[in-house]
Formats: structure tokens, C-alpha cells, sequence
């Protein structure tokens, strides 16, 4: 069939250009900052601001006082409400839902880092790198969630993406007792616990690759009945050794400059921090398994991975969000380093659609 056809599409940004019912933003924090800088930039004006009722206490974002749903039902009657947060949690994803039901909403996409936006001219102008990975995806569930994907880029309506969402890419992952995993962009420890799961808590040896300082502690405490299987690495994933300002704020916000939109970091959180490339770290040790979420610098990652990859064949797990280009340009790098590679997508519970993740095998 190919690739679904982007031309029919309502593009998000042009509805709310002629929308004539209120416009009102879900959420105060990055995720908004970004979300009214696109607006600003295309005329765009809000209504107002609303949190979930947890989240409302006089606070104030742009003017606006936080307001919530109940609050913006009684004033306006029928919005537009546009989510402007992450979250996986369950019951927080069933009253945007719920909410879905009642009024027109969308959940615009802006990438989690970087600039430029992922709308409908863009789409058009990589149109065959898109098709170009579709028809590399190795199963029909994979292909699936790409169209529906890229529907939800361009209109801003994910409830086509979410019925598709399963366990993630770990489901696919086999491992045995003598893995080496390379878990780049490690945070807190989550996918380590995630592999040693698979693996019955049983590996060779587990490489943690994180800058945030903090996060780094919390894997080290969390994973320490691994002892001097564990090699912690307080290092960002790059294709070099040296050093970067790097944001450390634990999280979803913690990133390299430039600053490239949303809130503003603050200057006590800028630190001077070690980059390494994965090639540096391990030398001659083979790996099996590896894992990039790198918050942005993926593909600078992918070539500090360049030497094992040709060498192993590791099983790979990318995250493909953080970026415009990540969607289309990343399977695209791999398959070149590595045309054997087949490949799968796959993505957890998540609005929007974060934790979309690639995940690769040699067979």
C-alpha cells in the first residue's frame, strides 16, 4: 500500500489560524513555552490557560491566570484545547480523553529539542524519506504506527497513534546470559531495569552512559547488587571525547546548548560536562546490546557507535522524537552503517508521542 497519502490532511496550524472558538492551552511549562512560540510566530492568539485541577493554584503563565476545566467550561463553552505536556501516567492520559470527548482537541507537535517544526510543507519536502523508511519497516505493525504517526504530526490528532501503542520495543528484545548492554542516555536507571528484566537480571556487564551528575547517583544506588558489572560512565554519548555546557536538570529538560526554545535555563544549571563516544569507552569489548536516548544528540551518538556496530551487529533501541528529522533521518543513518539491520517500531503509552523508539536486529 505505502505510505498513507499527506495531501487530504488538515494541518494543525492552519485550523487554528481560522478557528473561531476559543483557543486554550493545556499545561504552563516547556511544552507551552514552545507551543505559543509557533503560535506567536503564525499569528496565532490563546484564550486562555488551564492545568489539571491538582496544578491549579493562582498560578499565572503569560498574562493568563491558570484556570481549571471546569473554570474555562463555565466562561467559554466550546474550545479548542491544545495539550501542551508529556505524560504516560494512566489516569492523567484518560482525562485527556476524557476531555477529547466533550471538546476539540489536539496535542501539537514540537520537537522536544531543537528547532523547526514538523508540519505539513515539511512533510512534503522529505516525503521520500519517509516512504524510503516505511518500506524498510519490517512488519506490518511497524508501518502502521509510522502512517499513523505522521497523520498525527501534521493534524495534531493522536487518537489514531494511541490504540497502537503496546509495551514498547522491549517486547521484541531476546537476550541470553552473556550480554554486554550500552545503555546511552542511561537517567535513572529505568532501561537497565528494563534489559536486566529480559535477561533475568543476568548480564556480562551493563555500560551507563549519563551527564546529569544526579541521575547518575540514583542508577548507581538502584543497580547495585550489579557490583563491578556496572560501569557507570558520568558522560554524555558523542562521537568524540570533550566537553560541552551541558543543561542538567534530571529529566526530559536536561540538554546540550544552545538554548533552542521553551522555558530558559537556568545559569546555576549549565555545567561544563564530559562527552565520550561509545567506540572510546569500550575499546576491544564487544557489545550486544545498545540503547540510545540521548535527548537530541542521537546521531551524533550513532557515529561514536560507528566501529562496534560494524563490528557486533548489536541489537539497537533508538529513540526517534527528540528531533523534526529523528523520524525519517535516523533509520535512514543506520541502514546505511548497517544494511542488514531489519527494523521495527514501536512505542509505550505516551501523549504525545514520546518515547517512539526504533529498534534494530541482524537476524
Amino acid at each position: 500500500m505505502g505510505l498513507i497519502d499527506i495531501e487530504p490532511l488538515p494541518c494543525l496550524w492552519e485550523r487554528l489560524k481560522c478557528a473561531e472558538k476559543p483557543i486554550i492551552l493545556y499545561g504552563m511549562g516547556d511544552g507551552a513555552q514552545k507551543v505559543l512560540d509557533v503560535m506567536s510566530d503564525k499569528g496565532i492568539a490563546p484564550s486562555g490557560v488551564m492545568a489539571s485541577d491538582d496544578f491549579v493554584r493562582g498560578h499565572s503563565f503569560h498574562g493568563f491566570r491558570v484556570k481549571k476545566y471546569s473554570e474555562i467550561k463555565e466562561e467559554y463553552g466550546e474550545v479548542i484545547i491544545l495539550v501542551c505536556f508529556g505524560t504516560s501516567r494512566r489516569e492523567v492520559m484518560d482525562n485527556i480523553l476524557k476531555i477529547a470527548a466533550e471538546q476539540e482537541l489536539y496535542v501539537p507537535d514540537v520537537p522536544v529539542i531543537g528547532g523547526g517544526l514538523f508540519d505539513k510543507e515539511y512533510a512534503r519536502e522529505h516525503y521520500a524519506e519517509l516512504s524510503a523508511v516505511y518500506d524498510m519497516l519490517a512488519d506490518e505493525q511497524s508501518r502502521q504506527i509510522y502512517s499513523s504517526w505522521l497523520n498525527y504530526r501534521i493534524t495534531g490528532d493522536i487518537s489514531g497513534l494511541l490504540p497502537l501503542q503496546d509495551d514498547g520495543v522491549y517486547s521484541l528484545l531476546s537476550v541470553g546470559e552473556s550480554e554486554v548492554f550500552a545503555d546511552l542516555g542511561a537517567f535513572n536507571g529505568d532501561t537497565v531495569a528494563k534489559f536486566l528484566a529480559k535477561a533475568n537480571n543476568k548480564a556480562e556487564r551493563v555500560y551507563a552512559f549519563e551527564p546529569d551528575e544526579k541521575s547518575l547517583k540514583r542508577l548507581v544506588s538502584r543497580h547495585s547488587a550489579l557490583g563491578d558489572k556496572l560501569i557507570a560512565v558520568n558522560a554524555g554519548a558523542w562521537d568524540k571525547d570533550e566537553q560541552l555546557p551541558f543543561i542538567a536538570k534530571g529529566g526530559r529538560n536536561s540538554g546540550f546548548l544552545p538554548y533552542t526554545g521553551g522555558l530558559p535555563p537556568k545559569a546555576s544549571d549549565i555545567k561544563l560536562t564530559d562527552m565520550r563516544s561509545l567506540d572510546s569507552v569500550l575499546g576491544e569489548e564487544k557489545v550486544t546490546v545498545i540503547k540510545l536516548d540521548t535527548e537530541g544528540c542521537e546521531d551524533r551518538a550513532l557515529d561514536g557507535c560507528g566501529r562496534h556496530i560494524l563490528r557486533d551487529r548489536p541489537r539497537l533501541i533508538v529513540s526517534l522524537y527528540h528531533r523534526v528529522e529523528d523520524m525519517f533521518m535516523l533509520p535512514l543513518k543506520i541502514k546505511a552503517l548497517c544494511p542488514e539491520y531489519k527494523m521495527y517500531l514501536r512505542e509505550p503509552p505516551y501523549i504525545p508521542a514520546w518515547d517512539m523508539e526504533l529498534y534494530c536486529e541482524c537476524t
